[in-house]
């Protein structure tokens, strides 16, 4: 058992991108955020299955190819396999929870050339 504030970590590209509070044994689990404009690489993942909920602001998750439009509220569940990119095409930041399990160190695997 842990206990740990939000505010104990750091987002990884300074204000953007995840701030991971738990990483393993069996999950991880993050907060991001990303500002206006701002994405991150198409990628998947061979064994774990990722889900974005948003706390606020709106955003677009692209999965296989599919553009889904999430606002506050909205969860999106991706299975291992599919392929995802995410990027903030909005005038303000938007911040989600993420969560990845089952936990695998090196799992992450980015995809060139992606049509998004």
């Amino acid at each position: 058992m842990f206990i740990i504030n939000e505010s104990e970590r750091e987002y990884r590209f300074g204000d953007s991108g995840p701030k991971y509070l738990m990483k393993g044994p069996r999950m991880s689990f993050a907060m991001v955020q990303f500002q206006a404009g701002e994405d991150f690489k198409a990628h998947y993942h061979n064994v774990m299955e990722e889900d974005f909920f948003i706390l606020d602001g709106e955003v677009d998750i692209v999965v296989d190819g599919v553009v889904h439009r999430l606002k506050q509220g909205d969860l999106i569940h991706i299975e291992p396999e599919e392929i995802h990119y995410v990027i903030n095409r909005f005038d303000k930041p938007v911040k989600m929870i993420s969560t990845l399990a089952p936990y695998t160190d090196v799992d992450k695997v980015e995809v060139d050339d992606y049509k998004y």
